[in-house]
């Protein structure tokens, strides 16, 4: 391996962004953009008429609504160092979507609502991230609101998460009386308002950790205050740890307000020194592949149907794991051990691509797919065949039939749910007798984002008609017997021809459990 792609290895910085819905997080990853060069103006996330849309927000449902759905890989280059920044889905209905989504990234950046903390859905997240002990980044977000005593969200913080915290910085009030962050780790102030304190936007600290000289913001009590937390917090609180960080025992915490920008660049300076390059990848047998080994690998982790409606498209997400990728290299597909040529690569930002050149482990590329790949797939070069530990899958909790509208639309309405089930956030199973159509989903949402996008998308009006909530359960071919399936226990095949049963309840899963006790059932996750 040449000095020279471990270099490159060594600058890729990849991660994703996680939160509650509304804490921020598609404005941070504006913000990330804007400081890495990639864009010139930021947008937000509710545009209005004329206003910019946030970039990563690229789907039309998403720019309507103001929430994202899907996952976005954008790419930027900030300080030497090559960032991949993964927005995930902020709806906890497409939570499936991000899980999957942090087995593709080596760190990942929290965002929390300063007026009200940790929220369910970032506690999963974490929890997931926590489980992989991956490091931890927390971007304390909405400085220029009021919200709650910093003291308080830390503690909430280390309690609710379990977790060690390390504040970088410390506000100095928030809201209308923001004066700005009282810098901890780089023994400075950065100022709101330099343009009333001579048009300094930082001003250095002394041993005693104040501010020399005559400034308007030194006539404030909240920076006395954030002087008293900011000794309390280094006398009382957890050690700054590179080892803790790079072992996720320890989040480094920044505040700021992604709306206005405001910290986040101190904030990405921090991370690109902390967050970790590309490691080891654990594979089914349990042996680890080293990003410096020479062999080409990479997983699959995300398929997404037309990003560009006009071409119809699909884009397969691969997470390169090893070597190195260039345009036109033979590669196999281990499942199908299917062997194919990669000509037709991207790189993204959200909706906008430019062809590869190369890539390297850390790097996420698009792949045009014709329906070769799966979500989970393992990719390599070489004759060394390699798979990677599966990534998470959600047994469905709601169900609903789904059939066309209009006949003379079946066509396009095929294509349409065949194309969308293989993104993986819904699932498809087919009746065994009838052959009707039953998708399943964890969240609501899910089934209203794909009516959308059929009708928009592949122009197939649906009807949907919910038959509530269902337990699923797989149970193998060998033991199939058609007449098991009752009013109460809905016999279907899911899209990979896999038996499924569908139970109207618990009490019904175990009366087949008690009348077949020979039968395996399986859930997913």
């Amino acid at each position: 391996m040449s000095n020279q792609l471990a270099a490159e290895v060594s600058s890729r910085k990849t991660f994703a962004i996680i939160s509650h819905p509304d804490a921020g997080k598609t404005t941070i990853t504006e913000q990330l953009l804007l400081y890495g060069g990639a864009i010139r103006q930021a947008g937000t996330v509710k545009g209005k008429k004329t206003g910019k849309f946030a970039k990563s927000d690229w789907m039309e449902i998403e720019k309507q609504r103001g929430i994202s759905v899907t996952s976005s890989v954008m790419q930027v280059e900030y300080d030497g160092n090559h960032i991949n920044i993964v927005d995930t889905p902020g709806h906890e209905d497409f939570s499936e979507d991000t899980y999957r989504t942090l087995m593709a990234v080596d760190s990942a950046v929290m965002v929390i609502d300063s007026a009200k903390g940790i929220e369910p859905q970032t506690k999963k997240l974490f929890e997931v991230c926590s489980m992989r002990g991956i490091p931890i980044f927390t971007f304390i977000n909405k400085l220029d609101r009021d919200g709650r005593e910093p003291l308080e969200l830390i503690a909430e913080l280390e309690e609710v998460l379990g977790i060690d915290a390390y504040p970088m910085n410390w506000p100095m009030g928030m809201g209308k009386t923001f004066l700005g962050l009282y810098d901890i780790y780089n023994k400075r102030v950065e100022l709101m308002h330099p343009e009333e304190n001579g048009d300094n936007d930082f001003l250095p600290l002394n041993e005693d950790g104040e501010v020399e000289g005559d400034y308007a913001f030194k006539q404030s009590t909240l920076y006395e205050q954030a002087i008293e937390d900011a000794q309390l917090l280094l006398e009382a609180g957890n050690d700054f740890s590179e080892e803790a960080i790079a072992n996720g025992k320890l989040t480094p915490v920044f505040f700021g307000s992604a709306l206005t920008g405001f910290g986040v660049q101190t904030f990405l300076d921090a991370f690109v020194d902390f967050a970790p390059s590309p490691s080891a990848k654990k594979t089914e047998s349990g042996e680890k592949v080293e990003p410096l080994e020479e062999q080409f690998s990479g997983f699959i982790f995300k398929i997404q149907a037309n990003m560009n409606p006009a071409h119809r498209d699909r884009i397969a997400f691969v997470r390169i794991c090893s070597g190195e990728f260039t345009p036109g290299m033979d590669i196999t597909v281990n499942r199908s051990q299917k062997k194919m040529k990669l000509s037709h690569t991207t790189q993204f930002m959200a909706d906008s691509r430019e062809t590869v050149k190369a890539a390297v482990a850390g790097d996420i590329i698009g792949l045009y797919d014709t329906g070769n790949f799966q979500i989970g797939d393992t990719i390599y070069s070489g004759k060394q065949a390699i798979q990677f530990e599966p990534l998470p899958q959600f047994t469905p909790e709601l169900f609903n039939k789904v059939a066309a509208k209009n006949v003379m639309k079946q066509k396009s309405f095929h294509k349409g749910i065949e194309q969308l089930v293989q993104e993986g956030a819904i699932q498809l199973y087919k009746t065994y007798h009838t052959g009707e159509y039953i998708l399943g989903a964890v969240g609501q949402l899910q089934f209203e984002v794909f009516q959308y996008r059929l009708m928009n998308e592949y122009n197939a009006e649906v009807v949907m008609t919910p038959i509530g909530s269902k337990i699923a359960r797989w149970i193998d071919e060998a033991d199939l017997d058609p007449n098991m399936s009752s009013s109460r226990n809905l016999l279907c095949r899911d899209r990979f021809d896999q038996p499924v049963f569908l139970f109207e309840n618990q009490f019904a899963l175990n009366w087949f459990k008690d009348k077949h006790p020979s039968i395996e059932l399986k859930s997913l996750f």
